[in-house]
């Protein structure tokens, strides 16, 4: 399971939810009964994702002191810094000198007014670089808000801490750890257009610098429900996915979120790396207790870990460490259905998926969370969710078969009621995405399908 309840996205966007319901709220309908009222508006995908990740992507933007590199993967590298400044690591205490330049992508005009933005990126930061990104909008009113640092990151952890920012507001929006999100949706403010500024750092006089392969952001304007339609099964089959238990590495290495047991996230990353291939060295792992089964999950969750969320489950920290892998790409989206899932484990794609639930909400779960990844790897004849569930006394426990309507119900909505009969949110279809950097052309279909390229 994720962490429990905090000061992040998981706890905070529920006051919106609760402020919409105030007063007014009944039961909520039970998870297997279809939703008969939502609209076809409600049912359409209320989700923008745009990234900017070819040559010519990296050369409309406005550079200063960067350049675009073409090739296989084309980026964004330093050419001249244009400066330098000290950062202070929050985390560390240590203070350092770093070489900096910027990008700032055009400004991109939401398809869909958003009441919550979530960036991605997918970056190379050799020893000695690191970078941050910054999200700068629009409401729909006409006013801006101010730059918000989306995260400060690196693949390793010895120059500086990967992190997230906390305490930025200005009274309209907050940034909650990897989201931004309108304060009070009610009033129909919305986010209407953003750019995104990137800025490379590297030490002062070094030669090397960090590439950035992939910048974009998911816009979207879930509506508030407690149920979702049921769909239509339409397709029987099951991807051969790596199965790894966040349980067997409890109480491995505290100082990662208290350990295993909170390792959802890079547990389900770690099976969707090595399902395309991805695969870590004896050296990369050498740092691992030997004693330790499944070495390469406890890497995973140091090499995501956000040290001011402090735990491993920020989701852009999660699809920026699948991309450090030779040809891979990671992307967080949110999904309108079974039905895109369909589409994407048609053409080999599997998806991690982030829900929340009661215990008696999800058959055969035995648990409840505030907030939980899976990896989905298939659906079975009937049309139940074939899932790689973390949250596993063994590997050999993993596979794991839900029933369709549960499922897709816990994932999709955006509000539900918790143990003690409060409103909190859930996360409306929010999924990572982890696929080759050259798809298929059916891949590239199915990705399109679903609102990705």
């Amino acid at each position: 399971m994720s962490r429990a309840e905090q000061p992040s996205r998981r706890t905070v966007l529920a006051v919106a939810v609760a402020a919409a319901v105030a007063g007014g709220a009944g039961p909520a309908t039970a998870a297997g009964n279809t939703v008969a009222a939502e609209s076809d508006e409600t049912a359409a995908r209320p989700v923008d994702n745009h990234a900017w990740t070819t040559y010519s992507d990296w050369r409309g933007g406005t550079a200063n002191g960067t350049r675009a590199v073409a090739g296989k993967r084309p980026g964004l590298v330093i050419d001249a810094p244009v400066g330098t400044t000290e950062y202070t690591d929050p985390h560390t205490g240590t203070t350092a000198t770093w070489e900096y330049a910027t990008w700032t992508a055009p400004v991109h005009q939401l398809t869909v007014p958003s009441t919550e933005v979530i960036a991605s990126w997918n970056a190379h930061t050799p020893a000695g670089t690191w970078i941050q990104i910054e999200l700068q909008g629009t409401y729909s009113d006409g006013t801006a808000t101010p730059w918000y640092v989306m995260g400060r990151w690196a693949a390793g952890d010895g120059d500086i801490k990967r992190t997230s920012v906390d305490d930025q507001t200005d009274g309209k929006s907050t940034i909650w750890t990897d989201t931004f999100a309108i304060d009070d949706p009610s009033t129909g403010l919305r986010l209407a257009s953003y750019r995104l500024r990137l800025t490379l750092y590297r030490k002062p006089g070094a030669k090397n610098t960090p590439t950035v392969r992939r910048l974009g952001a998911m816009g979207s304007d879930v509506p508030d429900r407690f149920t979702v339609p049921a769909s239509t099964p339409g397709l029987a089959k099951e991807l051969i996915v790596p199965r790894y238990s966040q349980e067997i590495h409890k109480g491995q290495y505290p100082e990662y979120d208290n350990g295993g047991e909170a390792w959802c996230s890079p547990t389900s990353s770690q099976m969707i790396i090595e399902y395309w291939g991805g695969r870590l060295t004896e050296e990369q792992l050498a740092w691992v207790d030997p004693s330790y089964a499944d070495p390469q999950v406890c890497h995973a969750a140091r090499y995501t870990y956000d040290y001011q969320y402090a735990g491993c489950g920020n989701w852009p920290f999660n699809a920026a460490y699948a991309a450090t892998f030779k040809d891979l790409q990671g992307v967080v989206t949110r999904l309108g259905s079974l039905t895109d899932l369909e589409t994407l484990i048609a053409a080999g794609i599997p998806a991690i998926t982030s829900q929340s639930f009661l215990k008696e909400e999800l058959t055969g779960a035995g648990y409840g969370t505030s907030g939980h990844l899976m990896t989905v790897i298939g659906f079975t004849a009937e049309g139940d969710v074939i899932a790689n569930d973390p949250a596993s006394p063994s590997d050999e426990a993993v596979r794991r078969v839900y029933k369709r309507r549960e499922w897709e119900n816990i994932w999709l909505r955006t509000k539900r009621y918790n143990a003690s009969g409060k409103v909190v949110s859930g996360t409306g279809g929010v999924c990572y995405l982890y696929f080759p950097a050259c798809p298929t052309a059916r891949q590239r279909k199915a990705l399109a399908a679903v609102g990705v390229r």
